[in-house]
C-alpha cells in the first residue's frame, strides 16, 4: 500500500499476528510463520525473529511451544504496532546497503538517504542452510550481499549501492586465493554499480531496529536465545580478517 508516508504494510496483515493467539498446532504454527515471510520486507531480521517459530516446525513429531516462542512473538507483536514505512527511491539515485549476520541467518536493510536522513527501502533475510552455518563471518557478509543482490536485482539494476562495511569485504572476494565461491559471488556482483564504505552510523529511528540489540565486540559477544548477532559495526574484531588488513596497509 502506497501512502504520503511512503511503502506501508497492509494493515489486516499486521492485525493478522497482533491478534494472533499462541500457535497449538504444527498447522498453526505453519500459518504463523506463512504470515510473518508476507511481511517480510517490513520486518528487520525477520529470519532471526522467527528462528525459533521454525525450530518448533522442525520437530514435525512433537509440537512444542515453549516460553522463549511466546516471548519472540510478543516481540514481534511489538515491533509490528508500528511498522516502518519503506522509502520508494526514485530512478538513478545512490542507494546504501547496511549487512548483519548471525549463526542462523543473514540480513540486509537497502537505505535511502536525502537531506542526511535515512528511510528503509527493503529488509532481506533468510535462514542460513546446511554448509551455510560453517561459513566464516566474512563469508556470511559476502553470501548476504549476493542474497540481497539476487532478490534486489531491480533496485540494483537501476542504482548505485553504496555497500556500508569496515570488513574488506570486496578485497577478500577478489583475492587470489579466494575460494571458489567467493569468487564467483565477485564475479556476479561485477555486473552492478557497487561501492564499497567505511560503516556511518544508522541516521533513522526507523532503523535502530536493525542493530540495537546486535552489536558485539571481542570482548563482548552477546547472545539471545541461543544464537550470536554479529554486526558489521566498526568496533568488531576478526582474528581471521588480520592478514586482509595487513595487505590493505601494504604490510608484508
Amino acid at each position: 500500500m502506497v501512502s504520503k508516508k511512503g511503502i506501508e504494510a497492509n494493515p489486516e496483515k499486521i492485525q493478522a499476528i497482533i491478534g494472533l493467539r499462541s500457535p497449538r498446532t504444527l498447522n498453526e504454527m505453519q500459518k504463523l510463520t506463512g504470515k510473518i515471510t508476507s511481511l517480510s520486507r517490513f520486518i528487520s531480521r525477520s529470519a532471526d525473529r522467527s528462528l525459533l517459530f521454525f525450530k518448533a516446525l522442525g520437530k514435525a513429531k512433537e509440537f512444542n511451544w515453549m516460553e522463549e516462542c511466546g516471548q519472540a512473538l510478543n516481540e514481534l507483536k511489538k515491533y509490528l504496532a508500528t511498522p516502518p514505512f519503506l522509502a520508494n527511491p526514485r530512478l538513478g539515485e545512490v542507494l546504501f546497503l547496511y549487512l548483519a549476520v548471525s549463526e542462523a541467518a543473514v540480513s540486509s536493510v537497502l537505505v535511502r538517504e536525502q537531506e542526511k536522513n535515512q528511510s528503509p527501502v527493503y529488509y532481506v533475510s533468510r535462514m542460513l542452510q546446511g554448509a551455510e552455518k560453517r561459513y566464516t563471518q566474512i563469508e556470511k557478509l559476502a553470501l548476504v550481499l549476493i542474497v540481497t543482490a539476487r532478490k534486489l536485482r531491480p533496485y540494483f539494476q537501476s542504482h548505485k549501492v553504496v555497500v556500508l562495511t569496515n570488513y574488506p569485504l570486496k578485497h577478500v572476494m577478489t583475492r587470489p586465493d579466494a575460494s571458489g565461491r567467493l569468487e564467483k559471488w565477485a564475479v556476479e556482483l561485477g555486473e552492478y554499480d557497487i561501492e564499497y564504505q567505511g560503516r556511518t552510523a544508522i541516521k533513522a529511528q526507523a532503523l535502530a531496529h536493525f542493530i540495537v540489540e546486535f552489536t558485539v565486540n571481542k570482548a563482548n559477544r552477546r547472545r539471545r536465545d541461543g544464537y550470536c548477532m554479529w554486526m558489521d559495526h566498526r568496533m568488531s574484531i576478526m582474528e581471521e580478517l588480520v592478514y586482509c588488513y595487513k595487505d590493505l596497509m601494504g604490510s608484508k
